[in-house]
């Protein structure tokens, strides 16, 4: 057989490999997405379950606990999750640059601003609010922004996961505030923060 009859197959698998190798390279440069969204997730779904047992509905409790733990535990598991989801983050995009970095740049301070106003609002207004309506405003207008900004984040990005998400994280804030106090919660608990989990396992899927 002349070599020149070989020169189809080899060309198709050097461009099988070509392909192979792009698509080992994007892997490598994006982070692993179970870094964005599962550390939330398990903050949310223990935070809140938490907050839910100490605080349930009709100013119902479930497991006896000091008033301060379950906001404590909530604080700490978030504080947590920011820290891993900041350091995977860093990791991910240190070699990136020009465009994507500062549209990174900039959603991150949009996150910092955002929950810094949100906080100082709502702290202006609690006081004159019954502790279950407080606790259901801090909840639901911080779920809420969360929601908010997982959509923005799939429009700048064009990532669907992300956008639906937040779809879905708006929607479970919307029942849980229907449902009332203590109830918010649960919602968020389960299905927020089970919505985070899945999330991040479908784009891990996805991410290969």
């Amino acid at each position: 057989m002349a070599p020149e009859d070989d020169a189809p197959i080899d060309a198709a698998a050097a461009m099988r490999l070509i392909r192979e190798q792009q698509a080992s390279t994007v892997r490598g440069l994006e982070p692993d997405p179970r870094v964005h969204y599962w550390p939330w997730g398990f903050a949310w779904l223990i935070g809140f379950g938490v907050y839910f047992l100490r605080f349930s509905p009709d100013g119902r409790t479930i497991v006896a606990m000091p008033a301060w733990l379950p906001l404590t535990v909530l604080f700490v598991l978030l504080v947590a999750a920011a820290v891993v989801f900041g350091v995977g983050s860093a990791r991910a995009y240190r070699h990136v640059a020009g465009e994507s970095a500062r549209r990174g740049r900039w959603y991150g301070t949009a996150w910092g601003l955002g929950f810094l106003g949100l906080s100082v609002v709502i702290g202006r207004v609690t006081d004159s609010l019954p502790p279950e309506l407080a606790g259901l405003l801090w909840s639901a207008l911080s779920v809420g922004l969360t929601g908010a900004l997982h959509m923005a984040g799939g429009a700048i990005w064009l990532d669907r996961t992300l956008y639906r998400l937040g779809v879905w994280l708006t929607a479970v804030n919307i029942v849980g505030v229907i449902a009332g106090p203590g109830w918010h919660a649960l919602v968020v608990s389960l299905a927020g923060g089970g919505g985070l989990l899945v999330a991040g396992a479908l784009a891990r899927r996805r991410h290969g």
